[in-house]
């Protein structure tokens, strides 16, 4: 995927334009637009040619991101495995510090985690978290009393982060959309229905002018699944 060998200099050129990292969602889900099947209970749904692809990403971006479910529902690592490459920068999107001590976040990557969560955290919890190596980034909340991704990502931006994959869960990249700071939208469509969470969650949009659309849009399979990725517009 030439969008893959591409990237570093696309965001790299993103970043001194905007002074914003590249964004880049990436996840999987079903037919029916799902990515697990209950709230809070993670599912595996990609293949492993698709999850090979997923490691390819990562290594690519200088950062990885997800929210404080994602942690609960996987206690992922987010580092590179199925390839050779560089482990991103892990960073979790915390607003109330809730993020387990023994998460594996905390106490197995290599790479230290960032924490971003809302102004005047508590104290204690903030020194617990920090003790690990962990460091905690503050931002305000906008009037939906979520934290400003925005601002987020302009202080990413000053401390030299070019590329970030985002990579769920539900409330994370429905914002995400709905704030429009996403750049690129790489989708793995695995061929199970599940009626389950879904993805992307209402954004809004009433009226066909105002619908998110992908540009310069490409596909491919890889084993079972199908690989969609393009630029968001």
């Amino acid at each position: 995927m030439e969008f893959i060998r591409s990237l570093p200099a696309v965001a790299a050129e993103h970043r001194r334009k905007t002074g914003r990292p590249f964004v880049t969602l990436s996840y999987a889900q079903s037919l029916d637009g799902c990515i697990t099947g209950r709230p809070g209970v993670g599912l595996a749904l990609s293949g492993r040619r698709s999850l090979v692809l997923t490691h390819q990403l990562r290594a690519r971006h200088d950062a990885i991101l997800v929210g404080i479910g994602t942690v609960f529902s996987d206690d992922p690592r987010l580092n590179v495995r199925l390839v050779d490459g560089k482990n991103p920068r892990p960073i979790v999107v915390d607003s109330r510090l809730r993020i387990p001590l023994n998460a594996k976040l905390l106490t197995e990557n290599r790479r230290k985690l960032w924490v971003v969560t809302g102004e005047n955290p508590d104290h204690d919890t903030r020194k617990a978290i920090e003790s690990s190596g962990a460091r905690i980034i503050s931002i305000p909340s906008n009037s939906r009393c979520l934290l400003r991704l925005d601002l987020m990502l302009e202080k990413l931006g000053e401390l030299g982060i070019n590329s970030i994959m985002v990579e769920g869960g539900s409330r994370i990249i429905t914002n995400f959309l709905m704030d429009h700071l996403a750049n690129s939208l790489v989708l793995t469509m695995a061929p199970v229905i599940l009626n389950g969470l879904k993805g992307v969650q209402d954004l809004g949009a009433t009226l066909p002018e105002n619908y998110l659309r992908l540009s310069h849009c490409n596909f491919k399979r890889l084993g079972e699944d199908i690989i969609l990725w393009g630029d968001l517009t």
